[in-house]
């Protein structure tokens, strides 16, 4: 429960969720003074401090997406990542279609959740070994970005439409479909990733026990002269 004290200010968790507190450690409590500079007192500038987050976000994305294709194995998989970088060009030239709504220079505040997400796949592309195995990681690391980035701008959009800025709403919305969409896409493809995925063990398994039955069929004509025998 967080605690008040005038002379250090109040106590916060920052928890991964951006908006809330720029500190580097996630789910780490601090008795950081609140700086009068950056301390948000209404809903635009709540909006505009989140808007700031999902920029980063926009940019760190666009940033790893040709790392993530070059790394898939699956063309399809390849194509996606391929298709959601020019998509995400457009939402980051729209993001500072939005900064200029506000009469505001775009800016980006670092994001740790985002940063986060991104290592996961960062992770997943140099532990995961097998090729189909790769490609279903990186289909969940993504799915798992654009799961944020829509719980983001579904609040953006919520927070434009209240502060009366309908040119906003359009924007993000427009984004927010994209995501929507590509979200979807990657779900419909995570079918035949995942079943890849799992025939190579499967396959392996199959294998093995195939030999093992070729090994027991030339055993048994043997077995059978020496019982003749």
């Amino acid at each position: 429960m967080p605690i008040l004290d005038s002379s250090v200010g109040i106590v916060t968790i920052s928890n991964a969720l951006c908006g809330t507190h720029s500190g580097e450690k996630r789910w780490a409590m601090t008795n950081d003074p609140i700086n009068p500079e950056t301390a948000m007192e209404t809903l635009a500038e709540l909006f505009e401090d989140m808007l700031k987050d999902v920029y980063y976000a926009e940019k760190a994305i666009l940033k790893a997406l040709p790392k993530m294709e070059k790394s898939a194995t699956a063309e399809v998989l390849k194509a996606a990542f391929a298709k959601h970088r020019t998509e995400t060009e457009g939402q980051v030239q729209r993001l500072e279609a939005v900064f200029s709504i506000l009469g505001k220079k775009p800016q980006t505040k670092k994001c740790p959740a985002t940063d986060g997400l991104l290592q996961e796949g960062e992770d997943i592309m140099t532990e995961a070994k097998d090729p189909a195995v790769r490609d279903a990681g990186l289909v969940a690391a993504a799915q798992a970005v654009e799961h944020y980035e829509i719980a983001r701008y579904t609040a953006l959009s919520r927070w434009a439409e209240t502060l009366g800025m309908d040119d906003a709403v359009e924007l993000l919305n427009e984004t927010l479909d994209q995501e929507a969409a590509t979200d979807e896409a990657l779900m419909e493809l995570s079918e035949s990733i995942d079943s890849e995925a799992s025939g190579t063990e499967e396959g392996d398994e199959i294998a093995d026990s195939g030999d093992q039955n070729d090994d027991a069929a030339k055993e048994a004509p043997a077995k059978s002269r020496r019982a003749r025998a």
